[in-house]
């Protein structure tokens, strides 16, 4: 049975390896894609536009486009601290 690593040891491996070419994979490159196009309905569009002339932006995607980042930063917080609270609690 393999004993699991700590984060900590794990960084420790990765930063010794730093400098160390073969322990690494081919790089991946990534390209970004272009904008994908979102629908939602008119009554939604119209409360949306509405928020965001009251929070004087300048159009109704940029102020989407801050609503929806700031959820996924909220949601992936949320998912980390689970994560690390199933992790502690199968540690203990």
């Amino acid at each position: 049975m393999k004993k699991k690593l700590s984060e900590k040891a794990i960084d420790n491996i990765v930063v010794s390896q730093t400098n160390n070419d073969s322990a690494w994979e081919k790089p991946i490159h990534v390209h970004k894609t272009k904008s994908a196009a979102l629908s939602i309905p008119a009554e939604l569009a119209g409360r949306a536009a509405f928020l965001a002339r009251l929070h004087r932006e300048s159009g109704i995607e940029e102020w989407l486009m801050r609503i929806i980042r700031e959820r996924i930063e909220i949601e992936e917080v949320a998912f980390n601290e689970a994560k690390r609270e199933i992790a502690t609690k199968s540690s203990v």
